[in-house]
């Protein structure tokens, strides 16, 4: 959930890097074998459940953050939450999350480029390209070359690419498409890791975090993005995916369910009839995690060098702060804390228990599906 109550007033009223690497296959731990095996088992009735005119995504599979400097990011995440490097493309840097084969990675920013996250990226049960190439069609988007550096964001809308990316262990064809707000995505499959490979699933001998890290990541739980027509993006996202609401974070903020009833993608800002001239936003993504003790959290970031951030303003790199989502906007009575921090380029990143489904309860893991 968005840290967005003091921005609130004004919301309501406004209307790769694909160089070639050296990594080739993935060292996958049985435990994840049998969860990669079992999620491609079930792939038909997927199909089936989701029903003709989806694409039928699984769960949130990894995201892209542009950075300033990739070394000192891969240092301070490892510091933090002990990731092994799981692949390398060229430049940009794929850290592991919990068991893998899911990731973030990290690329340099280019020339007048602000650091941020550039995509979200969701797995398909069965993934194959044209397939979902064909299903994107249907639903409205066109081809394009994709973003390119120095060309406004907005100029992918409703466009989709796929690119092939070089690796030792073979290419990987890779496939994103941007809304009609120019928010990005990629599609993949459920064993893709960032490395090579048709599927980019093979990625060898992983490099073990120098640091055991004071966090332990165990998934990605949801993303919040700032629109200027948050309920067409609901309406879109629904249909597109097939998905449902999962809660209701205030009566006009509702979150769309993903995968196994936990994950979400929220969508926050106003409802402008006019053709968007900024593009969406990728506010901030929430990683869980098992041990949620909100004080100990900020003692452990707080002992590493990070500070309390002050009142609701400006948000400097380095910093940590809790949110208390009450009632009113869907939290428990007493309030469910929402911690954050900030990384060495100001990116927000949340951390919340393993049952937050952006719901009700103190660990917010009361959700009621609601079409």
């Amino acid at each position: 959930m968005s840290d967005y109550q003091s921005e609130q007033s004004e919301i309501d009223t406004s209307n790769l890097d694909v160089a070639s690497t050296q990594t080739s296959k993935h060292g996958l731990s049985r435990r994840s074998l049998i969860k990669a095996l079992a999620a491609l088992s079930v792939a038909p009735s997927v199909y089936a459940q989701q029903g003709a005119g989806h694409v039928p995504v699984q769960q949130f599979h990894m995201f892209a953050l542009k950075v300033s400097d990739v070394e000192r990011s891969v240092r301070f995440y490892q510091d933090v939450f002990g990731a092994p490097i799981q692949a390398r493309q060229g430049t940009t840097v794929c850290l592991g999350i919990g068991e893998g084969p899911m990731y973030f990675s990290l690329t340099p920013t280019s020339a007048n480029e602000a650091p941020g996250i550039s995509h979200i990226g969701l797995s398909v049960p069965d993934f194959r390209v044209d397939r979902v190439i064909n299903e994107l069609l249907r639903h409205g988007f066109t081809r394009s070359p994709g973003f390119t550096p120095g060309r406004p964001k907005l100029s992918t809308a409703m466009t989709m690419w796929d690119t092939r990316r070089q690796h030792s262990a073979g290419n990987t064809r890779e496939l994103y498409f941007a809304d009609s707000e120019g928010l990005t995505f990629q599609l993949c499959s459920t064993d893709h890791c960032g490395g090579g490979g048709d599927r980019g699933q093979i990625c060898d001998a992983p490099e073990a975090s120098p640091s055991a890290g004071f966090l332990s990541l165990v998934g990605i739980n949801h993303f919040t993005n700032y629109m200027s027509h948050a309920p067409k993006a609901n309406a879109f996202y629904k249909e597109l995916f097939g998905l449902e609401y999962q809660s209701y974070q205030g009566p006009n903020f509702p979150t769309v369910g993903v995968g196994d009833g936990k994950q979400f993608l929220m969508f926050v800002g106003g409802a402008s009839e006019a053709k968007p001239t900024t593009p969406g936003r990728i506010d901030h993504v929430s990683m869980s995690v098992t041990d949620f003790d909100v004080d100990a959290i900020l003692a452990k970031l707080t002992d590493y060098g990070l500070t309390a951030r002050e009142g609701n303003g400006e948000t400097p790199p380095l910093s940590h702060w809790v949110s208390m989502r009450m009632a009113n906007r869907g939290g428990a009575e007493e309030g469910t804390p929402e911690l954050y921090f900030s990384d060495p380029d100001g990116i927000h990143i949340q951390l919340q228990h393993v049952d937050y489904c952006g719901g009700s309860g103190y660990l917010g893991e009361n959700c009621e599906p609601r079409v």
